[in-house]
C-alpha cells in the first residue's frame, strides 16, 4: 500500500529529487538505485504585488523601483505579463501615475529604472495590477535634503544555493536576488564542509562576472561549521578582489572545518578546527576580510572572538532573531556591529518569507551606510560598523552622538546626547535603549498618544531554546466576556498556517509559532472596564520525527494561563508573564487608536542615562513597529 506520502514543500525549486535506496542482499547495505525522478516545483496563483523601493534617498538622487508579484507563499510568479499602475503621491498630496508590464517570460518582475523624486518629504508609492484577487502594495520614500550622497544600501551577506545545501543553482540565486529581491549587495555562502573545490571555482567566477559597481555588489564567502563546542557558525565574506583563500590558505592549509558531502568516501576528518585555526587563516588580512558569527544550526559560541576580524554578528536570519546573541557580544566587551541576513535555503534571499520548518522567521536584512557603490566602499562601511539590521523590511534606522556615528569608538562629554532616527512604514510604537544587554531607556509611543479604552492586544514571542529547534509553536484561545468583541486582526504572522479565528461570539483560537520574533493579535472590545480577559495557550516542541498533527508539549512550560479583570489592565496598561526559554514571554497590552508615526526622531541626554564614568558603553537602539518588525542599530561605543 506504501505510506501516507509527504507534504510538497512551500517553495519553489526547479528539480526536486527523489532518490530511492534499495537493500538488494538483505544485508543492511544499502544501493541507490539509477535513474532520480525529478519534480519542478512551481509558484501557486498570484495572490499580491511586492514594491521594493529604498526608504531613504537625498534630493536629486536617482533609484530604480521594482515590481513583483508572489503567490501565498511569497514565492515569485512567472510568466504572468501583467499590466499595472504605479501611484506616486507627493508630500504635498500632488499624485502622477506610471505604466508597467510585468515580464512575459522568468519572474513577474518589472524595474523601473532611474527614478527621481523631486520634492523633499515622504512619499508615498502605490502598485497595483489588472488582475482578480491580487491585493496591490504600498511603499514610502523620504527624500533628504540632508541626507547623505549615496543612499543606505540593503545587503544580504548569506546565501546559500545547491552547491551546498541550499535549493536552486547558484545563478538562480544570484539572479533572484538582483531582480527579484532587489538587494543592493548580497553575499554568496557555501557551508564549508559541503562545497567541492570546482563547484566554488565555478561560483566565484560567477560572483565576479555579476559583482557591477553602482548597481549591484557581490562578494563570494564561506560558512566555517564547526560545532559550538569548537566556537560555532562564523561566516567568512571575502571583501578584496583576489583569488578566496579557500578551500587552503597561502600556506597551504586546510581552511574547510572539515569535508563531507555526497562525494565523501572513508572518515571524516576535521580541518581548521577548533575556529582559532579559521581565524589564523585570515588574520593576516582583516581589511580583506570580514567574519560574523551568527546563530543558526551550530549557534556560535561567544567565548572565541576575533576583533579585528569579528566587526558584525548576526542578529537575525530565517532562523529567528536573536537579540540576545547582540546584547551578550556587546556585554563582553565585543566592538560588533549589528547585521541581520536570510541565511536563505530556499531560494528566496533578501528577506523573504519562511517556510512552515526550522526556517521559521522572515530572513533579515543588512543596512549599510556607505561612501559610494562598490566592494571596496561597502566593505569599508562593513567593517567600521556603519551598519543598521532589519527583519526583512526596507526600514532605516541610525544613531549618532554629534559628529560620531553608529559603529565608532570615541570619548564623550556627559553633557552631550545622542540623537535617534527610524524610518518605516506600520508605525512606531517602541523605541529601547540599550548598554550591551541592560535597557536604560524606553519610549512608548502608545502610551504618548493615548491608550484607548476599547483597543487591546496579546503578543507571543522568543523560542524555546538558542540552538536548533527552537521554535515554540502556539495554540490557544483568547475568552473575552463582559464585553462585546467588534473586530481582531492579526500582525506578524509569517506564512498562512498562522493564523487567528472567531471560534464562537466570546472566543478567539489562534495558532503560529516563533522563533525569536513576536506575532500579535490585536482585538477591538466594546469596552475594556468591567470585561474578564482569559487566555489559555500551549506551547509545542518542533516535530523533527514523528507526527506533526500530534507535537510533544514544551515540558518547562506546557501551557500558559492568564487571567484577569479589563479593570486590572486599565490601571496596568499591560500585563506580562516571562517563560523559561530565549526571550520567550506572553504579554497582554492596551493600545492606542492614533495613528504611530512612520518617521520618528529622538534626543536622549546623556546625563539622564546614570552612565558609570571611565568605562566604555555600548549603546545601541532596538526600535519595533506596529506590525512586530525590528531593526537594531550598530552601537556607539562610547566612554564618559
Amino acid at each position: 500500500q506504501g505510506g501516507a506520502g509527504t507534504r510538497v514543500q512551500s517553495f519553489v525549486e526547479k528539480d526536486f529529487r527523489f532518490r530511492l535506496f534499495i537493500d538488494p542482499l538483505g544485508s543492511s547495505k544499502f544501493a541507490e538505485v539509477p535513474g532520480d525522478p525529478l519534480l519542478a516545483i512551481v509558484p501557486g496563483p498570484a495572490q499580491r504585488v511586492q514594491l521594493i523601493v529604498p526608504r531613504l534617498v537625498s534630493a536629486g538622487e536617482a533609484f530604480d523601483v521594482l515590481l513583483r508579484v508572489d503567490d501565498a507563499w511569497g514565492n515569485t510568479c512567472r510568466n504572468l505579463p501583467l499590466e499595472g499602475v504605479l501611484t506616486l503621491v507627493d508630500p504635498e498630496g500632488g499624485e502622477r501615475r506610471q505604466p508597467f508590464t510585468l515580464a512575459s517570460e522568468g519572474w513577474a518582475t518589472a524595474r523601473l529604472e532611474a527614478l527621481e523624486l523631486g520634492a523633499v518629504g515622504e512619499w508615498r508609492l502605490s502598485a497595483n495590477v489588472a488582475a482578480p484577487f491580487v491585493d496591490g502594495a504600498q511603499a514610502f520614500v523620504t527624500v533628504d535634503p540632508a541626507g547623505t550622497a549615496l543612499r543606505p544600501l540593503y545587503a544580504d551577506l548569506h546565501v546559500h544555493s545547491d552547491d551546498t545545501v541550499g535549493t536552486n543553482d547558484t545563478l538562480y540565486n544570484l539572479s533572484y536576488g538582483r531582480d527579484v529581491a532587489g538587494l543592493d549587495v548580497l553575499g554568496y555562502t557555501a557551508n564549508d564542509f559541503n562545497i567541492t573545490e570546482q563547484r566554488w571555482d565555478q561560483a566565484v567566477k560567477l560572483i565576479h562576472e555579476l559583482n557591477e559597481p553602482g548597481r549591484f555588489v557581490c562578494y563570494p564567502g564561506t560558512e566555517w561549521c564547526g560545532n559550538s563546542c569548537a566556537g560555532g557558525d562564523r561566516n567568512v565574506v571575502f571583501l578584496h578582489d583576489r583569488k578566496p583563500e579557500f578551500p587552503f590558505d597561502n600556506q597551504g592549509r586546510l581552511v574547510r572545518s572539515f569535508e563531507w558531502n555526497e562525494f565523501t568516501a572513508g572518515t571524516i576528518k576535521p580541518g581548521a578546527w577548533p575556529v582559532d585555526e579559521l581565524y589564523a587563516a585570515y588574520a593576516k588580512d582583516p581589511e580583506g576580510h570580514l567574519m560574523m558569527p551568527h546563530v543558526g544550526g551550530r549557534r556560535c559560541n561567544l567565548d572565541w572572538h576575533h576583533p579585528e576580524l569579528e566587526r558584525l554578528i548576526e542578529v537575525g536570519s530565517a532562523w529567528g532573531q536573536f537579540h540576545w546573541v547582540y546584547a551578550e557580544a556587546l556585554q563582553r566587551g565585543y566592538r560588533v556591529g549589528a547585521a541581520a541576513n536570510s541565511d536563505e535555503h530556499q531560494g528566496r534571499c533578501g528577506g523573504g518569507v519562511p517556510a512552515t520548518a526550522v526556517f521559521g522567521s522572515r530572513g533579515g536584512l543588512t543596512g549599510v551606510v556607505a561612501e559610494a557603490f562598490d566592494r571596496a566602499s561597502v566593505g569599508k562601511a562593513l567593517r567600521a560598523r556603519r551598519t543598521f539590521a532589519t527583519t526583512g523590511e526596507r526600514s532605516f534606522a541610525s544613531l549618532r552622538q554629534g559628529k560620531h556615528f553608529m559603529g565608532e569608538v570615541f570619548t564623550a562629554d556627559s553633557n552631550a546626547s545622542l540623537d535617534y532616527r527610524l524610518l518605516g512604514e506600520a508605525g512606531w510604537e517602541q523605541v529601547d535603549l540599550f548598554d550591551g544587554d541592560q535597557l536604560i531607556w524606553s519610549r512608548n509611543l502608545h502610551q504618548e498618544l493615548g491608550f484607548c479604552a476599547q483597543r487591546i492586544r496579546l503578543r507571543l514571542g522568543g523560542a524555546r531554546i538558542k540552538d536548533r529547534y527552537r521554535g515554540a509553536y502556539w495554540t490557544g484561545e483568547i475568552r473575552i466576556t463582559g464585553a462585546v468583541i467588534n473586530g481582531f486582526r492579526a500582525l506578524g504572522l509569517d506564512h498562512p498556517e498562522q493564523t487567528v479565528w472567531r471560534k464562537d461570539a466570546t472566543v478567539l483560537a489562534f495558532r503560529t509559532d516563533t522563533n525569536g520574533d513576536t506575532d500579535s493579535i490585536e482585538i477591538d472590545l466594546s469596552q475594556l472596564a468591567g470585561a474578564t480577559l482569559q487566555i489559555h495557550s500551549r506551547i509545542d516542541n518542533y516535530v523533527k520525527v514523528g507526527d506533526p498533527s500530534e507535537p510533544q508539549p514544551y515540558v518547562h512550560a506546557p501551557t500558559v494561563v492568564m487571567e484577569l479583570s479589563g479593570d486590572e489592565l486599565l490601571a496596568q496598561s499591560q500585563v506580562v508573564e516571562q517563560l523559561p526559554g530565549a526571550e520567550l514571554k506572553l504579554s497582554l497590552e492596551r493600545m492606542t487608536a492614533a495613528p504611530l508615526p512612520r518617521e520618528l526622531q529622538g534626543r536622549i541626554e546623556l546625563a539622564r542615562l546614570g552612565l558609570d564614568p571611565g568605562r566604555e558603553h555600548p549603546l545601541f537602539i532596538c526600535a519595533r513597529q506596529r506590525d512586530q518588525s525590528r531593526v537594531w542599530t550598530s552601537a556607539l561605543f562610547l566612554t564618559l
